[in-house]
């Protein structure tokens, strides 16, 4: 039996899971976010170790035993921190093969169950991505909040913002949005807005992409504003997917949702599916930390799924 790890760093958290060649997970763990460009390579490298750790402890195996890791962290690519994410696993793990690559390829792999397809992704960030056959790959969105992100979770949040401001001063009609986001917010006056989004380390992105859920659930009880923004969300999202699937050359191809917010039945993922014309919400085949499992057994040449 081969003995492999998979490592999910997204934007939120840390997944570290130890598995062996049929995918079957044997240990796991949990850690804070650990995107090196925002909490630093030190202390991400800190929580990435102390996962990998605790995972092998929960299976009751030594790190030489682990022949391969698969490792997709938020953040290495557009840094170039691959070589920093192979050393962050090696010192755990120095005698396996590691793979690296970035959160979103993971989670593609896990959701097919191979190295192949499409993914659109929205979480805290949004893009959409896609392997074909030929192992090309491309990828639309992913810029951050500053220069897109369209879909996601910070741009639903400011979009709900924006269209409660708008509507405090009169130069829209009035939403639901401004009442839901003060009660949560905990603020007695739509001024206090401004002094809550910005603050001296910068604007809370986390904070604002938990505002997400709460326009989706004003789209869905009909405030026309959230509407909107919801409909909006999923045709930036569509077109993403759409513009992948005609840079690749696939036809038609089998779609995977990731993130937060379109792995569950809501107006956002509904909508999403309607623009695609999916039939039903697809679901994912495995968890991103299993297909960084995966990404680590193919490394070794072993496909879980041959013959199937």
């Amino acid at each position: 039996m081969t003995l492999v790890m998979g490592i999910d760093g997204g934007g939120s958290s840390v997944r570290v899971a130890v598995l062996d060649d049929r995918l079957a997970v044997l240990g796991q763990a949990q850690g804070a976010a650990v995107n090196p460009n925002l909490v630093g390579q030190s202390e991400a490298a800190a929580r990435i170790q102390a996962a990998m750790r605790e995972a092998l402890a929960g299976a009751g195996l030594a790190a030489g035993q682990i022949e391969a890791v698969g490792a997709g962290v938020s953040g290495i690519l557009a840094s170039g921190l691959q070589g920093w994410l192979r050393d962050v696993a090696a010192a755990v793990t120095p005698q396996a093969a590691i793979a690296v690559c970035s959160d979103y390829e993971i989670a593609l792999i896990g959701a097919h169950g191979r190295r192949e397809g499409l993914l659109v992704l929205s979480g805290t960030g949004s893009l959409a991505c896609g392997i074909n056959a030929a192992g090309e790959s491309a990828l639309v969105g992913g810029w951050g909040y500053l220069l897109g992100d369209e879909g996601s979770g910070v741009w639903l949040g400011l979009a709900g913002l924006r269209a409660a401001a708008r509507a405090a001063d009169g130069l829209e009609a009035s939403t639901r949005l401004l009442d839901v986001f003060l009660d949560r917010l905990g603020l007695a006056q739509p001024r206090d807005l401004v002094r809550w989004l910005h603050r001296p380390a910068g604007i809370p992105t986390a904070e604002v992409a938990a505002l997400a859920p709460l326009v989706l659930a004003q789209a869905g009880d009909g405030d026309d504003a959230a509407g909107r923004i919801v409909a909006e969300a999923a045709a930036h999202l569509a077109a993403a997917a759409r513009l992948v699937a005609a840079r690749l050359g696939i036809d038609g191809p089998r779609v995977a949702f990731a993130g937060s917010l379109l792995t569950h039945d809501n107006v956002l993922s509904r909508a999403l599916c309607r623009e695609l014309e999916l039939a039903d919400l697809p679901q994912a085949l495995y968890p991103p930390v299993v297909g960084a499992g995966l990404l680590a057994c193919l490394t070794l040449g072993i496909d879980p799924h041959q013959g199937e």
